[in-house]
């Protein structure tokens, strides 16, 4: 019999500085956990040390500060709330992209879309596991903003939101890794995809992903009209249309010019097996598609432990292991989210409401 094993949902509004200030209060021990996961993870591997991690994190702030100053400010107020300084919050946000950088990474999601005649009514249903390394920690924020955009987000890490918005359209999230021979300092995913959720249409927050998402991640936007992804690398990026309402992805990519310089092969050779597998199970069950069946997909074991519902393998070393530490199933259209707070094997999916 599964467990239930629910979020603490923060809630938050008012200016950006005030939002900041409440999820540094509310989350201070995630926030500061991620920190020394950020700090510790590079230094283990690469002998980074602490100033060596900052100083690289700051190479993004003056494009950050260009791009998105909302979120600077944010940052400002959780750093005060966490009582740490704006250079240990920034170091986080950053994280995803340094560990690019450094070249350490170990994130393996399985994702999903599905719209129309492939679902049971007809509803626009998104969502996917999220595997990182054991004992990451997450929060569930729900934030009012004072333009009245509401949005309940997912956090990974303090860095990966996987967010559902009032303007009716959620996104799912895969890291992709190509080789490169001159890393660039774009903008950051910490910093691109919260821009993204912002705004008020599918088609403003995919022009942001097609103008900034570069090089260490897919994603998917799905709302009750229209889905669509986006593969990139540190130079160039393709959309990814669904087939039959049916969008899926992993870790590898898709988009064949991108496939020579795929680091997948290396990193997370089980990711061509886990889309193939994902796409199949919606395949056969297509057309009856509903949240309740993609809840019990998410827990499939096919190729344990590198499966879907992804266990770490008995003595993997930390700095590489990774396991499903949390999944969840949005429908847009409804403002619901439902999340599974561990393996899907293992406990319920809990519903949240936007």
């Amino acid at each position: 019999m599964k467990q239930q094993r629910r979020f603490d949902v923060v809630e938050c509004s008012g200016s950006p500085r005030e939002i900041g200030l409440q999820i540094g209060n509310e989350c201070r021990d995630n926030i500061v956990q991620a920190l020394q996961m950020t700090i510790g993870g590079l230094s283990l591997v690469y002998s980074a040390a602490k100033s060596d991690v900052i100083a690289n994190a700051l190479k993004f702030y003056p494009k950050v500060k260009h791009f998105h100053p909302e979120l600077i400010e944010q940052l400002q107020g959780m750093a005060q709330g966490a009582r740490i300084s704006f250079e240990e919050a920034l170091a986080p946000k950053c994280g995803f992209d340094l560990g690019g950088y450094y070249n350490q990474l170990s994130a393996m999601c399985t994702s999903f879309a599905v719209t129309g005649e492939a679902t049971e009514k007809g509803r626009t249903i998104l969502g996917q596991t999220i595997d990182w390394f054991p004992g990451c920690p997450m929060d569930v924020v729900r934030i009012v903003y004072p333009d009245g955009m509401k949005q309940l987000s997912l956090i990974l890490w303090g860095v990966v939101e996987y967010t559902l918005n009032s303007a009716g359209f959620g996104m799912c999230a895969n890291g992709t890794w190509g080789s490169v021979e001159k890393y660039m300092f774009n903008i950051p995913v910490g910093f691109y995809l919260p821009k993204a959720m912002r705004q008020n249409t599918l088609e403003a927050a995919m022009q942001i992903l097609g103008t900034h998402a570069r090089g260490l991640g897919y994603f998917h936007l799905a709302g009750a009209e229209k889905m669509i992804g986006i593969e990139s690398i540190q130079d160039d990026f393709e959309i990814i249309l669904p087939q039959n309402g049916i969008l899926v992805h992993s870790n590898n990519y898709l988009t064949e010019r991108f496939q020579s310089c795929d680091m997948a092969g290396i990193l997370v050779p089980d990711s061509p097996d886990r889309v193939e597998r994902i796409r199949a199970l919606i395949n056969d069950h297509y057309g009856q598609i509903t949240p309740e069946l993609m809840m019990r997909l998410m827990s499939d074991h096919d190729k344990y432990p590198g499966s879907i519902c992804r266990h770490a393998e008995p003595g993997q070393p930390p700095a590489t292991a990774s396991e499903t530490l949390a999944a969840y199933v949005m429908i847009p259209r409804e403002g619901i989210m439902h999340i599974c707070r561990g393996n899907p094997c293992q406990y319920d999916f809990e519903k949240y409401i936007l």
